[in-house]
């Protein structure tokens, strides 16, 4: 399985690990299926009252969309099949906390589903990048929700730097990205503390509060998601020149701030 669910009844809490560390837990299209899946089925499931969403490994959290997956697409310009769209659990109409807890990567579609938690705990560690520009690629869904978790510029830095600069934990933590660190092999334990004590309180409470904060974000969102598709396929170079890109670009030739 390329998504693990470890549910603990006693504290009410849920575990969602992304498996594929050799990988860098790159999504594709299994593994997004199965993400959809878990979300969905924590909605009817009364033993879950919160959860913690994290990656195997100590290299990556997420890297997004793994390269090599096939992912088919209408020959409609006004239309565009983004697989990460509903790797989420707010898109899959979730109310039920959940935190993110993040060691090593998170770049480009890991937006998603940080996009989507409540809050993220990471290990000092960390470091968050979006390589979309560098491979001539439009971030679209990725700053949307960046913008609305930190400021405008820290977002649009990210965002417009590529593979070129990455976002240390401690600067993540500076901008509201992330909200706790914690040592290196300690930001599940971390975000668990937290996801039991949330679990300890009145379901209702905590799933309408959740519902709240969202809803002060999701008009603005639902807004700018209606552009995105077109902002893709606009702005996207072909398929066979991003390809030529990523094969000129040197692993590790890059700065951490």
């Amino acid at each position: 399985m390329s998504v693990l669910v470890e549910r603990d009844e006693e504290t009410g809490v849920a575990v969602v690990t992304l498996n594929r560390p050799e990988r860098l837990n790159a999504v594709d299209l299994e593994t997004a299926t199965q993400l959809s899946t878990a979300w969905r089925e924590f909605r009817s499931d009364d033993s879950v009252r919160a959860i913690v969403v994290t990656g195997a490994g100590e290299r990556a959290f997420c890297t997004g969309i793994d390269r090599w997956a096939q992912v088919p697409q209408p020959s409609s310009p006004y239309s565009t099949d983004d697989p990460l769209i509903a790797i989420g659990p707010k898109a899959n109409d979730l109310w039920k906390p959940v935190i993110a807890a993040v060691r090593g990567m998170a770049c480009g579609g890991a937006f998603y589903l940080l996009g989507e938690a409540e809050f993220v705990v990471a290990a000092e560690d960390a470091t968050f990048f979006d390589p979309h520009t560098t491979y001539g690629m439009v971030s679209a869904y990725e700053s949307m929700y960046l913008a609305l978790r930190m400021p405008y510029g820290e977002a649009a830095r990210l965002a417009l730097m590529g593979t070129a600069e990455r976002m240390s934990a401690r600067r993540a933590y500076e901008v509201g990205l992330v909200s706790e660190l914690a040592a290196p092999g300690g930001e599940l334990a971390s975000a668990l503390r937290c996801a039991e004590t949330i679990a300890g309180y009145p379901t209702e409470a905590v799933q309408g509060t959740v519902r709240s904060v969202w809803a002060a974000r999701e008009g603005a969102l639902a807004r700018a998601f209606t552009l995105a598709p077109h902002l893709v396929s606009l702005g996207n170079l072909p398929p066979e020149r991003q390809a030529d890109l990523f094969a000129a670009r040197r692993s590790g030739d890059f700065r951490v701030r």
